[in-house]
């Protein structure tokens, strides 16, 4: 199972449709720009890393077929708005002088990410102890990666050693990307994986049953506040009030230097029928209530014990804050 892979021969994007787990594994193969860019609207491919590198695909597919290289990059800018690392991979893919150097540029990038899991996995190694229960919210594993993950990462690598961790997963309303794609893949590796309704984690907390949380990351901004899944603040708040560590699992293409703070992360709102109809026979809700459907929310830089990253571990600094300026 992979999560995208780009080829030659004719040029296309394959995608695991992330829409159908875990029920079918379906691939997708995508030729233009325009199909990426709804493939990362729709969430057949998601997480801040794999939309990156995806749209750095997609803005290949338009050059080497000869489209406006700026029109097809403003089409697949516009497919999310929260995360960083889409913007950050077409500005680089861009910066190419041709379509084959785009590809390269692309390929790079792929690998980067990829090894940046893995360094992430090391990283976060020490934090982890045997048999220990850990808490993770939405998916940050392989699926929204290209390689084993971010906040997942950690876990991988110490169950690779041994270390039998009990997982606690949240659901992740409302799109049960908990309960889809992580449950379904830590599964698949074997892990010890409990899935949990959203409003359970506070009691999971305090009965002592999770010794952290591991949480991933759209977009941190320069202060070290976070964007990630709707339902990490909550999460957060209640990991502070039980002494349960919060650590954020990011590579440093997901750090935003030039916003301040979580007041400039734009966050993404989506169409109420995902909490009224997604995944019902029958309505769930009365017809015509006014819905609120945000994407993610924005987790302060003190309910953050630390952030995990390619580059190693960053506590905060002596002011118990963190600074990722320019």
């Amino acid at each position: 199972m992979y999560t995208l892979k780009f080829e030659r021969g004719p040029d296309r994007l394959t995608l695991l449709d992330q829409t159908l787990l875990p029920s079918r594994e379906r691939y997708i193969e995508l030729t233009s720009a325009e199909q990426v860019r709804e493939a990362i609207a729709s969430l057949r491919v998601r997480g801040a890393p794999a939309i990156g590198v995806a749209a750095a695909y997609g803005l290949c597919l338009a050059a080497l077929r000869g489209e406006d290289v700026d029109a097809a990059a403003r089409t697949l800018l516009s497919a999310r708005p929260t995360a960083v690392s889409l913007a950050l991979a077409l500005e680089r893919c861009r910066a190419a002088e041709n379509a084959e150097a785009m590809v390269t540029a692309a390929r790079g990038l792929e690998e980067e990410e990829e090894a940046a899991c893995r360094a992430i996995g090391r990283a976060g190694l020490p934090l982890l102890a045997p048999g220990m229960g850990v808490l993770t919210v939405c998916n940050a594993g392989a699926l929204a990666t290209c390689g084993i993950g971010t906040a997942l990462a950690p876990l991988y690598t110490a169950n690779e050693m041994g270390y039998k961790l009990k997982v606690y997963c949240c659901e992740t309303r409302p799109l049960l990307q908990g309960a889809r794609l992580t449950a379904f893949e830590l599964l698949r590796s074997g892990a010890d994986v409990t899935l949990i309704c959203d409003a359970a984690a506070a009691g999971v907390m305090a009965a002592g049953r999770a010794g952290a949380v591991f949480a991933g990351a759209d977009r941190v901004a320069a202060n070290g506040d976070t964007a990630n899944k709707v339902g990490t603040l909550p999460l957060a708040i209640c990991a502070r009030h039980y002494n349960v560590p919060l650590y954020i699992c990011a590579p440093r293409s997901a750090f935003d230097p030039g916003c301040a703070d979580g007041r400039g992360i734009a966050v993404e709102e989506r169409d109420g029928g995902e909490i009224t109809d997604l995944w019902f026979a029958r309505p769930a809700a009365p017809r015509g209530v006014k819905t609120f459907n945000p994407a993610f929310d924005i987790t302060p830089a003190r309910l953050i014990a630390a952030f995990i990253t390619e580059a190693g571990v960053i506590w905060p600094n002596g002011g118990g804050g963190y600074g990722f300026g320019r």
